[in-house]
């Protein structure tokens, strides 16, 4: 479903004429039981007075669970959109950027609508959930609602990294697939509240300089994800105790590192299979995996199907 109207006209304050917009950018991806997401990117009228605007959208039918979905809707303005690759223009390379004939303002749509197996996955922790949010990630609430979401500092860095990133194919997958989770995670958040910036549980944490270290543990996981790396190894390429890494990266990011870096295994595997087309054997050596039936097993229960049931599904 297409909710880019909706958005837009909740950001600009009244009905917005799609037809009338030239389209800059526009990339859809979805892959079955996973993440359906949109970034559409348009040229910005002058005139235009629009709103930054985020929405959390949560769609439930007890009779067709088949339906049910959790979709976040952005729309931001201000950016910059570049019509050339930085590394082919000359603008760039002659740092006149401020000149540039190939840069415009734009006005940016992202949605990104998740499945509720997708959502299990973070939600499998809580037998009982005990608040609004563990209810909506398990798809216990039992009634539709939609909620305003502000954009705060982080979510707004996490959407500009997604509008500006030059990661491609592979890499982009990879990239994409993370700061979603982390747009997830922010967004659910705002649900329970605007907290206290800080409010670390870990007192450690209240140093800027370990919080950096603990966000380049996540950066050296994404880089690793053919190449599992122990907590060990990890701890010490980004020299903070292990403990502490632990500790931390659960509390900024609200999972665990085994978590994390199998849930982004897994994400990763679901593109290879289903867009790219290749093999469960391919893909189980790609990721690092000592046997098939370990990667197998692996994929099933974080997705709920087999790896050869994906690939049907993509034929």
């Amino acid at each position: 479903m297409d909710y880019t109207n909706d958005i837009l006209s909740l950001a600009y304050k009244q009905p917005f004429l799609h037809n009338e917009m030239e389209v800059l950018q526009d990339v859809v991806r979805n892959v079955p039981g996973s993440v359906q997401y949109s970034i559409k990117r348009y040229k910005k009228n002058p005139q235009w007075n629009m709103e930054d605007t985020g929405m959390l959208v949560y769609h439930y039918e007890k009779n067709n669970t088949a339906d049910n979905f959790l979709e976040l809707r952005f729309c931001v303005s201000g950016n910059v959109y570049c019509r050339q690759k930085q590394a082919e223009c000359d603008y760039c390379k002659l740092n006149a950027t401020k000149t540039c004939i190939e840069k415009v303002d734009s006005v940016d749509v992202l949605t990104f609508s998740f499945s509720p197996v997708y959502l299990h996955q973070f939600a499998k922790a809580h037998k009982t959930p005990v608040t609004l949010s563990d209810n909506v990630l398990a798809f216990k609430h039992t009634t539709s609602f939609s909620k305003m979401l502000p954009l705060c500092g982080k979510t707004r860095l996490a959407i500009e990294a997604l509008l500006n990133h030059n990661y491609s194919d592979t890499l982009e997958n990879i990239f994409i697939n993370a700061q979603t989770q982390i747009l997830l995670l922010y967004s659910m958040d705002c649900m329970l509240g605007e907290k206290e910036e800080t409010g670390f549980t870990c007192k450690f944490l209240a140093n800027e300089a370990d919080r950096e270290k603990i966000i380049k543990a996540r950066e050296i996981l994404l880089q690793h994800i053919g190449e599992p790396i122990t907590i060990k190894a990890l701890s010490r390429k980004v020299a903070i105790n292990e403990c502490y890494l632990k500790k931390g990266f659960k509390e900024i990011f609200g999972t665990t590192i085994f978590d994390f870096y199998q849930g982004q295994r897994m994400e990763h595997a679901k593109y290879l299979l289903y867009d790219k087309g290749l093999s469960v054997t391919e893909v189980s050596l790609i990721l690092g995996y000592s046997s098939i039936s370990h990667f197998s097993t692996a994929f099933k229960k974080h997705t709920g199907i087999k790896p050869c049931e994906l690939l049907l599904r993509a034929s």
